[in-house]
C-alpha cells in the first residue's frame, strides 16, 4: 500500500517467477504505483523471462513517474538469472528524477 509520509513501499518477491506469478506480480506493481517502490528480492529461487520483463516494465514505468524503484536485496538465483538475460539489477533501478 502506498504511504502517505513519502517513505517506499516493499514489496517481497515470490521464491518462483514463473508465468503464473508475472500477472500477479503486475498487479502487485499497479497497486503500488504513485510512490517509491523497494523490492526484496533475497528469497527468489528461481525466475522466468516473464517475470523479468514485468520488472523492466515496473522500473522504466516508476522512472517516467519520476519515483524510485529499487532492489533492495537479491538472491545469488535472481541476481544470476538476470545476469544469463543479459540484465543486471541496475537496469532495474529507475532513476529518480529531479525538477
Amino acid at each position: 500500500m502506498p504511504t502517505k509520509n513519502g517513505a517506499s513501499n516493499e514489496l517481497t518477491l515470490a521464491s518462483v517467477l514463473d508465468l503464473n506469478e508475472a500477472s500477479q506480480l503486475k498487479d502487485k506493481l499497479l497497486s503500488l504505483r504513485g510512490g517509491a517502490v523497494e523490492i526484496d528480492a533475497s528469497g527468489v529461487e528461481r525466475m522466468g523471462a516473464l517475470c523479468a520483463q514485468v520488472l523492466v516494465s515496473g522500473a522504466r514505468t516508476w522512472e517516467e513517474d519520476k519515483q524510485s524503484f529499487s532492489i533492495s536485496k537479491a538472491s545469488d538465483a535472481f541476481t544470476k538469472t538476470l545476469q544469463l538475460m543479459g540484465l543486471n539489477k541496475d537496469q532495474l533501478i529507475a532513476t529518480e528524477i529531479r525538477q
